[in-house]
């Protein structure tokens, strides 16, 4: 089966061709250095990189190109660095070193290029240069903007009109500006704020030239795949659209857009204001890294993701099945990505589907007897959970750490107990299987029951 992705531009799900299969592109909306990435930043990265890691086994990991940008240069970090009485820099560098300490500890790999917006401003001006002389932006007051009603394709991603964006948005009223949707480009700087000359005086970039300079500067005009939040789609990525179509004489930009959905928490849309604002880095304190991704995996890459406690405790069970059937065996054959894994994840990433493949893996190596189909279903759970970013650990590295997991099999033996001394023998009977299909077999004893613990 070929890859397919729900592509954003089209609302449909599509074959994947790439433009060249040898040079296979794809750039993705990074972090604004200015605070901790809060879950759902990481919701985004954990999809990008799940994608990443198909396309490498798909095209060849020299084959693809993965970009994803850091903002340096943006109004918030002004804002945090005055707030926190620190210079610029100093915060860039210690808010970018989290995120890659963070985005490392969710398994994430790093992307083939990391550009940064303070590395490209001659690009951005360039690039707005010449959308001034193709006349869609004009300058006013120190300010750069693009002409919105020049451009006719205008909400081609978005799939609305420019009215109906205007009215669903904040946007900035502003005498300078011809029509009120019209976005900056460039915008002047105070003495106290970080600036660059340009053609139109002292200044910085805005928000949305930043990404189209860079992806133009690491992967061409065109290219393959486009990511990030699906929060994005408006403004930010219509308007690279716009203004990269428009500076390239209406060539196309980008053929797939892929945005991943909204992160909640406790059914209720994350916010600061609300207090419910989660941050990986917290999370990252008390929970271990391959949990918390498995948990940001466990939902559809497109759908809505609740995040919740119950889903933490549910994804570290499913972490600790894995790796207690993986460490009950011999030394396995090389692992190795089932064919029903990698056929679920060519389905636009459907890793709940990969998810129930692995589940069955493990079911089936718990029945299993030595051999070769024993190492054939061992190879194939460790192939299948390395590949989603999973097992980090060598499984009994994982349960010897793994209190929890054992509270938990000590208390459905102390149910089972209960069960047998109410002569409820089918229910004694289901919790054994229950946890017999876990890997965890018990042993009864005149004096009670116990389970193999690892060596």
């Amino acid at each position: 089966m070929a890859l397919q992705l729900y592509n954003s531009l089209t609302r449909r799900k599509e074959a994947f061709r790439p433009i060249d299969p040898q040079n296979v592109r794809m750039y993705v909306c990074g972090p604004t250095v200015y605070d901790y990435a809060h879950i759902g930043n990481a919701r985004a990265v954990v999809a990008f990189d799940l994608l990443y890691r198909v396309l490498r086994h798909e095209y060849g990991a020299d084959h693809v190109k993965y970009v994803r940008n850091i903002t340096d240069v943006d109004d918030k970090i002004i804002d945090a660095a005055r707030a926190n009485n620190e210079p610029i820099e100093a915060l860039t560098a210690r808010t970018a070193r989290i995120f890659h300490e963070d985005m490392a500890a969710l398994g994430n790999l790093p992307p083939d290029v990391e550009p940064r917006a303070t590395e490209h401003i001659p690009q951005m001006i360039a690039m707005i240069g010449r959308l001034i002389a193709a006349g869609h932006a004009y300058a006013a007051e120190g300010h750069a903007l693009f002409a919105v009603g020049s451009w006719p394709g205008y909400g081609k991603l978005a799939h609305r009109s420019r009215k109906e964006m205007i009215a669903g948005a904040r946007v900035e009223v502003a005498p300078y500006k011809r029509d009120p949707g019209d976005f900056v480009l460039w915008k002047p700087s105070t003495p106290d704020q970080p600036g660059w000359d340009s053609p139109w005086g002292r200044g910085r970039p805005g928000w949305h030239i930043e990404c189209s300079a860079m992806s133009e500067t690491h992967l061409g005009e065109h290219f393959d795949i486009h990511g990030g939040g699906v929060d994005l789609i408006f403004p930010h990525h219509e308007n690279e659209v716009a203004q990269s179509e428009a500076a390239h004489g209406g060539e196309p930009f980008v053929n797939f857009w892929v945005h991943n959905g909204f992160l909640s928490v406790d059914s209720t849309k994350m916010s600061k204001s609300l207090g419910n604002f989660v941050t990986a880095h917290e999370v990252l304190r008390e929970w271990p890294g391959e949990v918390a991704r498995l948990a940001l995996l466990s939902s559809h890459y497109r759908d809505p993701l609740d995040w919740t406690e119950e889903r933490l405790q549910q994804a570290k069970q499913t972490i600790g099945r894995f790796y207690r059937a993986a460490q009950l065996r011999g030394v396995p054959e090389e692992p190795q990505v089932s064919d029903e894994v990698l056929t679920a994840l060519r389905d636009d990433l459907n890793v709940p589907l990969a998810l129930a493949h692995l589940h069955e893996l493990a079911g089936a190596l718990n029945r299993s007897k030595p051999g070769d189909e024993q190492n054939r279903l061992q190879a194939a759970l460790m192939g299948g959970a390395k590949f989603l970013g999973l097992f980090q650990e060598q499984p009994l590295d994982w349960l010897k750490g793994d209190a929890a997991s054992e509270h938990y099999v000590m208390r459905r033996i102390e149910a089972r107990a209960e069960a047998r001394r109410k002569r409820q023998f089918a229910e004694a009977d289901r919790i054994r299987d229950e946890l017999a299909a876990e890997g965890i077999i018990l042993e009864d004893h005149p004096d009670g029951t116990t389970t193999p613990r690892p060596e």
